[in-house]
């Protein structure tokens, strides 16, 4: 379920019966990347396999037939583990400026892959990999099983060993053209396509992680005393929390409405539509939270930079919310893209 809607969930049994996989849809999926957050341990997705929420929907999107049933099903059954390969070390936002090339054999029945990906969610132990290459046509997205050439080394991180961080090398790996995700020099809209699930995805548990905090601040100032009385009895405390709670409130309006379209659109219509939107909408998510995390960690004092007792959320919050900031493009960049996209719409005679 945490691919979102789809024939993948054809015949299964969603939620004890309660929801038929023809009802499931992107409200049901974002109820369940929020509970998955609310536990306050950010490496808890990735570790459940965040790697395959990015890196399956592009086969289960734009594989064939024949690859769909050699994968999908060992994934689905928990057999195999997928990652999403894209970023490198000269190159994350900007896709454009991949490295990592594949050309085809003589008989161009194969590609032959060389390259180097960097910050790879699950990455250490995947078994197959969504690749995005240069090719001589432009950009091609392909699946590369783990084998012959494939190399993986864990990244350490700030932010959680669990989600298996990895920098990948790829020796002439030799890949079936059969391989192919969507048209070959045709790769940037699969990878757009599957941006939008991304960063919503990231929306929906940048959301849910805000609203942890504010609870966990509220709870503070209710029962903390400076000066003989409780924090919350401070305006300039008060005046810090009514900021929180306001940003904690209008990230889940605003994704609440792009849910909303998402349901009433077209995977293929939700990337024509709605990139825009998600980049813009993911942007003011983090950097709310980023505002939020500040602020809390000032509310808490030394105990909003102590990994235990009350302040431990606080805390790993604090530490680990710039991740959000760049995981599935930069603040900034989303937030150009965002302006882009309206200029693109916008009528060509703009002369008053």
């Amino acid at each position: 379920m945490r691919f979102g809607p789809g024939k993948h969930l054809k015949g299964l049994t969603l939620m004890n019966g309660i929801v038929k996989p023809e009802q499931f849809d992107y409200f049901h999926e974002l109820i369940i990347t929020q509970e998955l957050t609310r536990c306050g341990a950010r490496g808890y997705g990735d570790g459940l396999l965040g790697g395959n929420v990015i890196g399956l929907p592009p086969v289960l999107n734009f594989g064939s037939d024949e690859l769909k049933a050699k994968v999908v099903p060992d994934v689905l059954n928990g057999k195999k583990f997928i990652c999403l390969a894209i970023s490198e070390a000269h190159a994350g936002s900007d896709v454009s400026g991949l490295q990592t090339t594949a050309v085809k054999t003589e008989d161009g029945k194969f590609w032959i892959v060389n390259g180097t990906k960097k910050w790879i969610t699950n990455g250490t132990f995947a078994d197959y990999f969504t690749v995005g290459c240069k090719t001589d046509d432009g950009f091609t997205v392909m699946l590369i099983e783990r084998g012959p050439g494939v190399e993986t080394k864990q990244i350490k991180t700030s932010y959680s060993t669990t989600a298996g961080t990895a920098y990948i090398t790829f020796d002439d790996v030799k890949v079936p053209v059969g391989n192919t995700l969507g048209p070959e020099g045709g790769g940037i809209f699969v990878i757009l396509s599957n941006f939008n699930h991304e960063r919503w995805v990231m929306c929906c548990a940048s959301a849910r992680s805000q609203r942890l905090i504010v609870e966990e601040t509220l709870k503070w100032i209710s029962q903390r005393k400076a000066f003989g009385k409780p924090l919350s009895s401070q305006a300039v405390i008060r005046n810090k929390v009514a900021g929180m709670i306001s940003r904690a409130e209008a990230s889940p309006t605003w994704l609440e409405n792009v849910t909303y379209q998402m349901c009433n659109m077209s995977y293929k219509v939700q990337a024509n539509k709605l990139a825009g939107q998600i980049a813009f909408l993911k942007s003011f998510s983090t950097q709310c939270g980023q505002d939020i995390a500040r602020d809390a960690v000032q509310v808490f004092g030394g105990r909003g930079i102590t990994q235990s007792g009350m302040g431990r959320f606080i805390e790993h919050y604090h530490r680990t919310i710039t991740f959000d900031s760049l995981l599935g493009g930069a603040e900034d960049v989303l937030a150009d893209l965002g302006v882009r996209q309206a200029l693109r719409v916008m009528p060509k005679d703009t002369r008053m």
